[in-house]
C-alpha cells in the first residue's frame, strides 16, 4: 500500500513540475496532461479573449493554441476563471481541443 501512495505521489509531483507556465508559475495539475511543448495548457494572446456580461469570450485559431486546428468560440464564465498569477491568459484543452477544462484569466480590475 506505501509503495502505491508513494507512486501517486511521486506522479502528481513530476506532472506539477512539468507544467509551467512561461513565467514560472505552475499550472494545477488537473487542469494540466503533457509538459511544456505538448500539454494541454499554454498562454493565449490577450487579443483572443474579449470581456463580456457575466465571464470571457475565447475566439481562438491555430496558431493561439498548439493544440487548436480550427477556430473555437468558448464562452466561460468568470466564476470559473482561475487566477492568472502572471497577468496573461492561459487556456488548458482537454481531452481534445474542444474541451476547455481550465482558463485562467487576470483579475477583472488589472
Amino acid at each position: 500500500m506505501r509503495g502505491i501512495l508513494a507512486l501517486v505521489f511521486l506522479f502528481f509531483a513530476v506532472s506539477a513540475m512539468a507544467h509551467d507556465a512561461p513565467s514560472g508559475w505552475s499550472y494545477d495539475p488537473y487542469c494540466c496532461n503533457g509538459d511544456g511543448e505538448s500539454g494541454d495548457c499554454q498562454m493565449i494572446p490577450s487579443r483572443t479573449v474579449t470581456i463580456i456580461p457575466g465571464g470571457y469570450r475565447v475566439t481562438i485559431n491555430p496558431g493561439d493554441h498548439h493544440s487548436v486546428t480550427r477556430e473555437h468560440i468558448f464562452t466561460l464564465p468568470q466564476r470559473k476563471a482561475m487566477h492568472s498569477p502572471d497577468g496573461a491568459y492561459h487556456l488548458c484543452l482537454f481531452p481534445d481541443e474542444n474541451t476547455p477544462r481550465c482558463f485562467y484569466a487576470p483579475d477583472m480590475s488589472e
